[in-house]
């Protein structure tokens, strides 16, 4: 992580950059300014029904346990990597893969035999329950995260046996849950519009060098180089809690960053500055770093 104090020649070339470069320090102002707001009022959240897809039984020291793993259009996709890629990057470093899930609350149910049980319903993505569907890799990987979700918000103790139940897509009923309303920041444009035709790599998109600094203890920066760009058309970013990731038009240009802070997603701002070509991110934190 940078020392603020780098920040200083950074602030004094934007006060001679004119006024697209004046135009992003007022952007960040804005963001502090909306951090503390963001601190006083609740995350909007959305209520979401998730469709059944297949039941798994196991058990715990409780009872027995059944896992609904539904799907919803509303919860986001993992990255769409291939399987030999996803082996690569399990290999490498299990926690660099993830994929967004819903948890619901337990909720007490009678099983085939009028006994009493427990199942948790748990949501993820549509078109990733799909393709899961036709991959055992995938289905048994959804499997084991969500176990050990479940093991984690519940302080569950999972066996480690389970068994997908046949003809029957799940157990009890499904009710609705919530989930947070996610913005993707906007990209701003700083500068002339104009944007011209880049070419399509021919060895596939280029990892950008990425600058991080604190602004601020509550604030923290990114500058993201893409000289092959003159514009934000076609460039698209997600932040997540403590994720960051950015692609460019054509494929020119891919960035997947874990980000060891957590931020403010929905209050995340971003521009393209087009004399420097870069993007740059402002990103609120939700917690202040020590």
């Amino acid at each position: 992580m940078m020392d603020s104090k780098l920040l200083v020649p950074e602030l004094n070339e934007a006060e001679t950059m004119g006024a697209e470069t004046a135009r992003f320090e007022e952007l960040l102002l804005q963001a502090s300014k909306e951090l503390q707001q963001a601190q006083t009022t609740r995350p909007e959240s959305t209520q979401i029904q998730p469709q059944p897809g297949f039941c798994i039984k196991t058990n715990s020291s409780q009872g027995k346990v059944f896992i609904n793993i539904c799907h919803s259009p509303s919860i986001p996709p993992p990255a769409d990597v291939t399987e030999d890629e996803l082996l690569q990057i399990l290999e490498e470093d299990q926690a660099a893969f993830r994929i967004p899930m819903s948890l619901g609350e337990p909720h007490a149910e009678l099983d085939a035999k009028g006994q009493g049980c427990t199942a948790y319903d748990i949501a993820v993505n549509s078109d990733f329950y799909r393709r899961m569907q036709n991959s055992d890799f995938l289905r048994e990987l959804v499997i084991t995260v969500a176990r050990e979700g479940l093991e984690d918000k519940y302080s569950l103790q999972l066996n480690p046996e389970w068994r997908i139940l046949k003809n029957r897509p799940f157990l009890g009923s499904i009710s609705q849950q919530s989930i947070r309303s996610k913005q993707h920041p906007r990209i701003q444009e700083l500068g002339n519009l104009y944007t011209a035709n880049p070419l399509r790599p021919e060895k596939g998109p280029e990892k950008p060098h990425l600058n991080l600094w604190l602004e601020a203890p509550d604030l923290l920066l990114a500058e993201i180089d893409l000289p092959k760009l003159d514009g934000a058309l076609g460039l698209s970013l997600e932040i997540g809690e403590n994720h960051l990731v950015m692609r460019g038009p054509q494929e020119l240009y891919h960035l997947d960053a874990y980000i060891p802070l957590r931020i403010n997603s929905d209050e995340t701002k971003a521009a393209f500055h087009w004399k420097r070509k870069q993007l740059m991110v402002a990103m609120p934190l939700l917690s202040v770093p020590s």
